[in-house]
């Protein structure tokens, strides 16, 4: 297991380890030891733990070790100084590996505050998406990002929230120069079409008063290849952009920030034309999948509280619900 190689060596000497090999240039044992202060066989461990991680190390005797490309690591301090003074403000963690950060956090939830909590990873093992679907993050390559947030009134004060974190998702990758992002309802983001990020967000606590949630996001940044991801996708890097995900990381915070206190202030209903107009489907013909039937016709946009309107036979209806999916006619999902 890979919780279990992790937890029999140092973390510390192991992000020291990953640090040193990021820059993509070999290194020696000899010098990685006495970077480390270790000897050749602790290094030796530790670069174990490197490979367990699944980065792949390149190695070429008499020159020593390698990851070839390097590492884009994150860096709690590279992203916070680059937040300015919040109300509420973020509490960043960074860890190395978990199953879910999603899951993590309602973990925490169970004992401390979570209202501005941030859960970082560098690789999540057991990710999940919408319906089922199991969200890929291999090391260094994504961003899994779960952030905590305080409501109060209950469920029906969170209808649109999803399309408004994606909304703030498209803000913050514009406001670092990509452009041609869309929305896909509920809770996809995407260009051209493929699958760029995801959101999953999860609630505990009363369905009319006070509730916590925990807002889940996966961004494709350095991935280029990945057989296990049975949908069409796409990341950053394919689309040319070479920002480094502590940038990414800061401008998505700052974003989330802002539109959650309209959220909570206002609703989604002052954002509704914004997230319209990065819309995927609008106006076009789609297929709506729902329990046990499906549904044709043309995609209108969402209404005032998010729910999605299909105009079908000259009727104009709206629908909402976590099994719900769209695509487009004839195409796939």
């Amino acid at each position: 297991m890979l919780s279990d190689t992790l937890n029999s060596m140092s973390l510390t000497s192991l992000n020291q380890l990953l640090h040193l090999l990021a820059d993509g240039q070999f290194h020696s044992g000899t010098a990685l030891g006495q970077h480390l202060n270790m000897t050749r066989a602790a290094v030796w461990k530790q670069l174990k733990g490197v490979e367990s991680l699944g980065v792949k190390l390149n190695r070429i005797r008499g020159r020593g070790y390698r990851i070839v490309g390097g590492l884009d690591l994150l860096d709690v301090e590279a992203i916070q100084r680059q937040l300015p003074e919040l109300t509420p403000s973020f509490n960043v963690q960074l860890h190395m590996s978990l199953p879910s950060t999603n899951q993590t956090l309602m973990q925490h939830q169970q004992h401390q505050p979570i209202h501005g909590e941030v859960v970082l990873a560098e690789v999540q093992t057991a990710g999940r998406g919408r319906l089922g679907r199991q969200w890929q993050s291999p090391f260094g390559q994504n961003i899994a990002l779960s952030l905590g947030w305080n409501f109060s009134g209950g469920a029906a004060a969170l209808e649109g929230l999803s399309l408004v974190v994606g909304l703030a998702l498209v803000k913050a990758l514009a406001d670092l120069g990509v452009q041609h992002v869309k929305l896909k309802w509920p809770n996809d983001v995407l260009v051209d079409g493929k699958k760029l990020a995801g959101i999953l967000l999860e609630m505990r606590g009363d369905a009319t008063g006070p509730c916590h949630v925990v807002i889940g996001m996966g961004l494709n940044v350095h991935l280029t290849q990945n057989d296990a991801i049975d949908q069409p996708w796409i990341s950053l890097s394919q689309l040319g952009c070479s920002l480094t995900r502590n940038d990414i990381v800061a401008q998505l915070l700052l974003r989330l920030h802002q539109h959650l206190c309209l959220f909570v202030q206002y609703g989604f209903s002052p954002m509704r034309d914004q997230w319209q107009q990065m819309h995927y489907y609008q106006d076009q013909p789609v297929q709506l999948l729902l329990p046990g039937r499906q549904i044709e016709g043309i995609c209108r946009g969402v209404n005032q509280v998010g729910a999605l309107m299909i105009e079908s036979n000259g009727v104009l209806k709206a629908y909402s619900g976590g099994e719900i999916s769209v695509r487009p006619q004839g195409g796939a999902a």
